[in-house]
């Protein structure tokens, strides 16, 4: 049963479903709402935008599945309602927040910084560092130096940060 199943005191009414192919319509909407406003530079149509966002969406899924084969690929729902998405691999050593994504009526209300906080907190336990890559121009960044992480390496457009949990707690 995946980690993040179990959602201690959860007067949030959020729960998590595994991704199936079912859910690939609603996973590509999520990603184009992440990426709208980047594409809208584009002298395109929004037929040419939503094209290619699928495009990016199906080359990204098939990425992630390629290089984290036994990542936990989440479905966040609240109330009932499929919100966003978290994306969490786990080894020996770490665990590598893949990807966290809310749709944009459901950003800004402190749910991304509760399921973060939830990750950090098993880190914590669990004596295992928290990496992950984001943009630099992604405003996420700026709000994972706010929880503790640390710029290890500019990778170009790419930022890798980790965070590393306290000693002997």
């Amino acid at each position: 049963m995946p980690k993040y199943l179990t959602f201690n005191n959860n007067k949030l009414n959020i729960e998590f479903k595994v991704i199936s192919s079912n859910d690939m319509a609603f996973l590509c909407e999520l990603y184009r709402t992440t990426r709208w406003d980047e594409v809208m530079q584009a002298p395109w149509d929004d037929e040419q935008r939503c094209k290619f966002l699928q495009q990016q969406f199906e080359a990204q899924h098939k990425h992630y599945q390629s290089h984290y084969p036994h990542a936990e690929y989440l479905i966040i729902y609240k109330d009932k309602e499929a919100i966003g998405r978290i994306y969490v691999d786990r080894d020996n050593n770490s665990i590598c927040l893949i990807d966290i994504a809310l749709l944009p009526q459901f950003k800004n209300k402190g749910l991304g910084t509760k399921l973060l906080k939830k990750l950090l907190f098993e880190a914590q336990q669990t004596q295992k560092k928290v990496v992950l890559h984001v943009e630099k121009f992604n405003p996420a960044y700026q709000w994972y130096l706010k929880h503790g992480f640390m710029q290890i390496e500019d990778k170009g457009v790419h930022q890798y940060m980790e965070w590393y949990p306290s000693a002997g707690t």
